[in-house]
């Protein structure tokens, strides 16, 4: 079928690029209007976004691949392009709906701040960078958004950069992602060496590595598929890279909405989906992806438990989503991981939101200083439970179809890694529900002042919470066990998904235990002390609060160490080299001053060191024989 829509794919990413020359050329005097010129933006990207996603959904409509010549480096030619898939368009709608209710959220949200157009203007970059890694064609044009997209992050975490803390954060953010940018680019480069042609498009990769297996030796693919992953987990926060993002709290809510739900964190799931055959075609790279994702999942799922600030609990459950979405890869499953993607990019954006809305009204993100909140902001209190039982799996909400897609892949596949996400999402179920309680119900715990001021957010921030809740609820039905439409879509007809009675069951029965139990410590009912772990095992409840130790871990191991290396080398260079430096301009000048004194214009000096030189000179002939 012939394409109308999808040769103006490359207006969605412009739209957003232009409003962030607008705003950077007007500076600050677009304080008012600026978040306008962006949400406008935005919407104009999902509107066209949106057009080509029906147009894909209404029928079979080919690929559609727009292309041209960059660079020629010697024989080699370089192209850059944009290619509409079924899964770009998808992803392109998720991008540019959830960048669309972030950009109006925060025209209420950053009301005030002085430096509101600059703030807009980097979220218009960033929305860009990330639909442009989307509808890129080959992994050179990816790795360019992919880079584009850390260093719009760095600027936003950082963007009230008078706090410590967010310069702090910026920065770890960028290192850390770094280290698996490295890894991005050291498999690029490897492709680039030995793909036919040096090609580096998607198509040519699905060739090589899906159906022209052999080309490529299985010990070099792995190699290659395993640094593919360690780019993706920089980005999407996989353990052991994972530190950067509970950190990336400081920066705005919205833009931890945007960067948790739908953007930065995507990326690295996303890259996986795209290069998928490579790692198809290495089952220790599968292995690799499925383990770490497991362990992301339920490792991150414990730290939630014993978080106090309400934006870390919802960034360690990012987290533990994304190691889902890993492990649904590493048993095979993309439709899996990108349905989870899916639905966790409404009900994720909407608590985040939500969050906004809590700390906007009472101006802390402590839970432990929240408490009775639902009274006072009913429609905050509604959209956050919705998406909380939605991330706790609780049905017919999306996050219950998408997790249990992902726990009967990994059932089918390995029952063992089936155990590790099932108690998984039990933690999830049971740390959702102590944030919802500590947050909304009860009675007061903080600064009466701040109870009595809060109230509900205006309706700029809370309409797109209520649109969110609405997806969080309806989201999932596009991929159930009766009705699957988005998994033969997205797979092109070979991956549907089978109903697993077991996993249905299992899903249900932990989610339900996990809010069960939350109830009984947090609910006020004083069933279950709420310290009945601290004051047993004080050990676990530190070990867990401190998130294992890991950051303080890598402080010993690599930045103090690394400090420490960095002054040796800095005394190197002052004391060594530097020493050396000023010891020969030393000597020069010191040579120079001793001759200024002998060329003093004195008959009397002139002939004294005649008489010496001469004397020198006899000693030096005659001494000879004696040598």
């Amino acid at each position: 079928m012939a394409t109308v829509f999808s040769q103006y794919a490359w207006l969605v990413p412009a739209f957003p690029l232009a409003a962030f020359a607008v705003l950077t050329a007007m500076g600050r005097q677009q304080n008012r209007t600026g978040g306008w010129i962006a949400t406008i933006a935005s919407l104009a990207s999902f509107v066209v976004a949106l057009l080509i996603l029906i147009e894909r959904m209404s029928g079979n409509a080919d690929d559609y691949n727009g292309s041209f010549d960059w660079l020629r480096v010697g024989g080699t030619q370089l192209t850059a392009g944009y290619e509409v898939t079924n899964l770009t368009s998808l992803m392109m709608a998720i991008v540019t709906f959830v960048s669309l209710l972030v950009n109006l959220y925060s025209i209420g949200y950053m009301k005030g701040d002085d430096r509101a157009a600059v703030f807009f203007a980097y979220v218009s970059l960033f929305v860009s960078s990330m639909l442009g890694l989307t509808l890129s064609d080959n992994l050179l044009i990816m790795y360019v958004c992919w880079e584009l997209v850390g260093v719009c992050s760095f600027l936003l975490i950082g963007f009230w950069f008078q706090k410590p803390e967010a310069r702090a954060a910026a920065k770890k953010a960028f290192i850390v992602t770094r280290i698996g940018d490295l890894g991005l680019l050291i498999a690029i480069l490897l492709l680039f060496w030995y793909m036919p042609g040096h090609a580096l498009d998607f198509s040519s990769l699905h060739n090589v590595f899906g159906t022209q297996s052999g080309l490529i030796s299985t010990s070099l693919t792995t190699l290659i598929a395993l640094l593919i992953f360690l780019g993706a987990a920089g980005k999407s926060g996989q353990f052991p890279l994972h530190v950067w993002l509970p950190d990336a709290m400081e920066g705005p809510t919205p833009i931890s909405a945007l960067i948790h739900a739908a953007t930065m964190v995507a990326a690295g799931v996303f890259l996986v989906v795209r290069t998928f055959d490579i790692f198809a075609a290495a089952p220790a790279a599968m292995d690799t992806v499925a383990i770490v994702g497991a362990f992301t999942a339920i490792f991150a799922a414990t730290i939630g438990l014993a978080q106090n600030d309400i934006k870390r609990v919802l960034a360690f459950s990012t987290v533990s989503q994304l190691g889902y979405m890993m492990l649904a890869l590493g048993v095979g499953s993309t439709t899996a991981a990108m349905f989870h993607l899916f639905t966790h990019a409404f009900f994720k954006a909407l608590l985040f939101l939500a969050a906004g809305s809590v700390i906007h009204a009472v101006h802390t993100q402590d839970i432990r200083e929240m408490g009775g909140l639902g009274r006072r902001m009913k429609t905050t209190a509604w959209t956050f439970g919705i998406g909380a039982l939605a991330l706790s799996g609780i049905p017919p909400l999306s996050g219950f179809w998408s997790k249990d897609a992902i726990l009967g892949a990994a059932l089918d596949d390995r029952p063992w890694l089936f155990v590790v996400g099932a108690v998984a999402a039990f933690f999830t179920a049971l740390y959702m529900a102590r944030l919802f309680l500590l947050v909304f119900a009860g009675k007061p715990r903080g600064s009466a002042e701040a109870y009595a001021h809060a109230k509900e957010s205006p309706a700029v921030m809370t309409v797109p919470l209520v649109v969110l809740a609405v997806l969080a609820v309806a989201a999932g039905f596009v991929m159930t066990p009766f009705q699957d439409w988005l998994g033969p879509w997205l797979s092109g007809g070979g991956e549907k998904e089978d109903a697993n009675g077991v996993a249905i069951v299992v899903s249900i029965v932990v989610s339900l235990l996990g809010i069960g139990l939350g109830w009984l410590i947090y609910g006020g009912r004083g069933a279950v002390r709420p310290d009945v772990v601290s004051s047993r095992l004080p050990w676990l409840a530190r070990l867990l609060e401190r998130k294992y130790y890991v950051d303080e871990l890598y402080d010993l191991l690599f930045v103090k160490s690394l400090g420490r290396l960095g002054q040796g080398l800095r005394f190197f260079d002052e004391v060594v080299v530097d020493g050396a430096v000023r010891l020969a301009g030393s000597a020069v000048s010191a040579l120079g001053r001793a001759n200024t004194r002998l060329q003093n214009g004195q008959v009397q000096t002139y002939g004294l060191v005649a008489i010496i030189a001469a004397v020198i000179l006899v000693l030096a002939i005659a001494g000879r024989r004696f040598w």
